[in-house]
């Protein structure tokens, strides 16, 4: 999957924000100023961080070797997904959708409301 490609689909959803609060080569999306995605832009392949449901987490380290726990983060709740074609790019927005789910879920109500979710 493209770079393009990946942050078209993010910055399609409510409230996404991209940001580089890590420096150039990281590209960061939130919703509401909390962090459910990041692209490790100039790696080759392309390497994007996602927030997880920890059981689902240790179920996809365990179906791809391109999953691996988080890199820099808390690797209980974030999956770091090299993109080198071995998951389906079909799959790859349905991780975005639950990483950002996730993400919402955590917001106040209100926080919520004001995205229209």
């Amino acid at each position: 999957m493209k770079l393009d490609t990946l942050r078209h689909y993010m910055l399609q959803k409510n409230g996404t924000t991209e940001e580089q609060p890590f420096g150039p080569e990281a590209l960061v999306f939130k919703v509401v100023g909390k962090m459910y995605a990041l692209i490790a832009w100039q790696a080759t392949p392309l390497r994007i961080t996602l927030k997880c449901d920890p059981d689902l987490a240790l179920s996809l380290r365990n179906q791809y070797t391109a999953v691996q726990p988080g890199y820099h983060m808390n690797k209980k709740h974030w999956n770091t997904i090299t993109l080198d074609g071995t998951i389906s790019n079909d799959e790859i927005p349905n991780l975005i959708d639950h990483s950002y789910t996730l993400v919402v879920k955590s917001l106040k109500k209100r926080e919520r409301e004001a995205l229209g979710l």
